[in-house]
């Protein structure tokens, strides 16, 4: 998944603030214990910090 993608995809689900919000201040135990933002800075693919934030947030699966 392209950043482009992974912000469309954050901002649509939870608002473009919150999305911001949610990857900067929000540990996802599940990404080692790092925000979404940290993990993309660490090369983590950002289909995989949407999926962590899908299932941490209870999005219903239709919309990952």
């Amino acid at each position: 998944m392209r950043l482009t993608e992974f912000a469309e995809r954050t901002g649509d689900e939870f608002g473009r603030r919150r999305a911001d919000a949610l990857l900067a201040d929000f540990v996802l135990v599940e990404l080692d214990g790092r925000t979404g933002a940290e993990a993309i800075e660490a090369g983590v693919d950002p289909r995989d910090v949407w999926l962590a934030l899908c299932r941490e947030f209870d999005v219903p699966r239709n919309r990952w």
